[in-house]
């Protein structure tokens, strides 16, 4: 992308930001009389660097974006809860001579119908999902020194489906731990042969002749956690472990952590840095992290007061 054009951009995200700066960044509209509960947040950050022919100092012309969304809706009558998520992250960063590159990338959906047994306790059954929305490469040279793209994910490549059975504990509305002793894995890698050379002879954990693999004796823990810590500071994370029974070592259990913490700078624009942290054996024997700054506008609306 050339300096021109990165102009263009930066003009047309800043018309874009300042065109909602007639909007409340963040609405709150209680509604007593509804037995749902939902929220919506949207973010959208940019960064952008450009640079003169003769600048001594050195760089190299960029535009980057990424964006997120959320929402969350939750059913409540008598005994009954049931709760919706859904969590989109996707980022990028184009550079001059190198082009476009991806940053982030995360699709999860999550769906969990509960029984209420006191007010802390839920008895429950889920369905999650998770994958990505495009193509993921890692680059390195090639015998002739030149830069080379190799392909080591994908869309459905891989995707987890989880389903999972068993008790929820929230002694407050910020933070809920599952425990699920029953939790069947369905692991997708579509076109699994491409990934032999870069991820492993079974990527992902699928044996390379299939597109699946299934793990129906496993046990799944999650715990969230999403409150305002300070004034205009959120505090929000994940945390998922899983473990295959007729696997079980502890080199062979799955770990992942979801971090992002969150400032308002005004009502417009937030301030951001998070981050994830994922142990998977059956992708790396390491444990696998990034991590992310973002400032930029985000909105969101809810109806319903969060407790203090």
């Amino acid at each position: 992308m050339n300096e021109k054009k990165i102009k263009v951009v930066t003009v047309l995200v800043v018309l874009i930001l300042f065109a909602h700066t007639h909007l409340q960044a963040q609405i709150v509209k209680p509604d007593t009389l509804s037995n749902w509960h939902k929220k919506f947040t949207f973010t959208l950050n940019f960064n952008q660097a450009s640079f003169s022919s003769n600048w001594k100092a050195g760089g190299v012309n960029s535009v980057g974006f990424n964006s997120g969304l959320n929402y969350k809706a939750g059913y409540e009558k008598g005994h009954s809860k049931w709760d919706n998520e859904i969590d989109l992250l996707y980022g990028f960063v184009n550079n001059s001579g190198q082009g476009f590159r991806k940053t982030l990338d995360r699709l999860y959906l999550d769906t969990k119908y509960g029984y209420k047994l006191n007010d802390k306790w839920d008895i429950f059954t889920s369905l999650n999902f998770l994958s990505q929305f495009s193509k993921g490469y890692k680059y390195e040279d090639d015998a002739t020194g030149n830069e080379q793209a190799l392909i080591i994910s994908d869309f459905l490549a891989p995707a987890f489906i989880t389903s999972a059975w068993g008790a929820e504990y929230h002694p407050t509305t910020y933070f809920k731990l599952r425990l699920s002793p029953f939790a069947p894995r369905l692991t997708i890698v579509q076109d699994p042969t491409r990934f032999t050379k870069t991820v492993g002879p079974e990527p992902y954990g699928v044996d390379s002749t299939k597109t699946t693999r299934f793990e129906w004796l496993a046990f799944q823990m999650t715990a969230e956690f999403d409150k305002e810590i300070f004034t205009n500071v959120n505090l929000k994370w994940r945390y998922l472990m899983f473990a295959n029974y007729e696997t079980l070592e502890l080199k062979t259990i799955d770990h992942r952590v979801d971090l992002m913490i969150t400032a308002k700078v005004n009502r417009f624009i937030n301030v951001s840095l998070g981050g994830i942290l994922l142990y998977d054996y059956d992708q790396d024997s390491g444990a696998q992290y990034n991590q992310l700054f973002n400032f930029g506008f985000m909105y969101s609306f809810q109806n319903f007061e969060d407790k203090k």
